[in-house]
């Protein structure tokens, strides 16, 4: 049976699988990252677990992988396999297709940026299958995005396509960890939020999850909270839409998990802020944390110029 192997590496754990060219996982599996070790130690960990990956494939199938797919946090030059910047992990210009390569005994990898791995799966397997033109938006930790067009993602002539977390909505704003004032990402992130209930409720252990539940059970404080990062978001959806014309944003991460206490008021408020633009539908992402995993599998088989279809 062919197969390829899928991994996405996040900041603090990866996950990974042998898909099989319909699309179906065939083997799932889980490690840490080993951050705190350093980036050496992550390095080890990705290479470790990729050859793990395909000790379990060859043993279970009799072959080896058809290729490998590797999605990771930061800066992607996906022509030349480098990972230029990677800061949660500690990486500058890593070679990490050569190293990937190298230690699968020449098995073809593919590298990608998480996100738009992601993005890749929900426009084809999630949320976005069958749309011409999608943004992916995930708000977590940060914020990123995926421009997808016609069943790929557009990577951008420096592997940066997509940083819609870091476009300015408030330039009086707080200070964002790319050293500028007023992101998005330090305004409406999960983690943006979690601080702002934090300090609003009292409560340092106070997360964006609490927020929402409080925001659905009537708390003034946690209102006013969530609006505030909501007013951000929509500044900074109707800028993308403005730009690239989207038919559909698909919204994930952990904020997406409080449903219509999010998504109603979203709605709202960026058809308040569009002129003349069409509004595209803005709808919740489908696949979750497999996101990235289904779409470094789907980067593999793009690879090898295999159609993937929905399992």
């Amino acid at each position: 049976m062919r197969y390829a192997i899928a991994l996405d590496v996040g900041g603090t754990g990866m996950k990974a699988a042998l898909m099989g060219a319909d699309g179906g996982l065939l083997h799932q599996a889980r490690r840490p990252t080993r951050r705190e070790d350093g980036p050496q130690a992550v390095t080890a960990a990705v290479l470790d677990f990729a050859a793990e990956l395909r000790r379990v494939g060859v043993e279970r199938y009799g072959e080896e992988p058809a290729a490998a797919g590797v999605a990771v946090p930061g800066i992607v030059d996906e022509v030349d396999g480098q990972v230029a910047y990677a800061a949660n992990l500690g990486w500058r210009d890593l070679p990490l297709r050569d190293l990937l390569e190298e230690r699968l005994a020449g098995v073809r990898v593919a590298l990608g940026h998480d996100v738009r791995a992601g993005g890749l799966a929900e426009g084809r397997l999630g949320a976005g299958a069958g749309v011409d033109r999608f943004l992916f938006v995930p708000l977590g930790t940060g914020i990123a995005g995926a421009i997808g067009i016609d069943g790929r993602v557009e990577a951008g002539a420096h592997g940066g396509a997509g940083e819609i977390g870091h476009v300015i909505v408030r330039p009086d704003g707080p200070l964002c960890g790319c050293g500028a004032r007023g992101c998005l990402e330090a305004l409406a992130s999960a983690s943006a939020v979690g601080r702002a209930w934090a300090a609003a409720s009292g409560d340092p252990t106070a997360g964006a999850a609490d927020a929402a539940r409080a925001v659905a059970a009537g708390d003034p404080r946690a209102a006013a909270v969530w609006a505030d990062a909501v007013d951000a978001l929509a500044a900074g959806l109707v800028t993308a839409v403005r730009l690239l014309d989207p038919r559909m944003v698909i919204v994930g991460g952990g904020l997406a998990e409080a449903g219509d206490v999010l998504f109603r008021p979203l709605r709202d408020a960026v058809a308040d802020r569009v002129r003349f633009q069409r509004l595209p539908s803005i709808v919740p992402a489908a696949l979750g944390d497999a996101a990235g995993c289904l779409g470094a599998g789907l980067l593999a088989w793009d690879l090898l110029s295999v159609e993937v279809t929905t399992p």
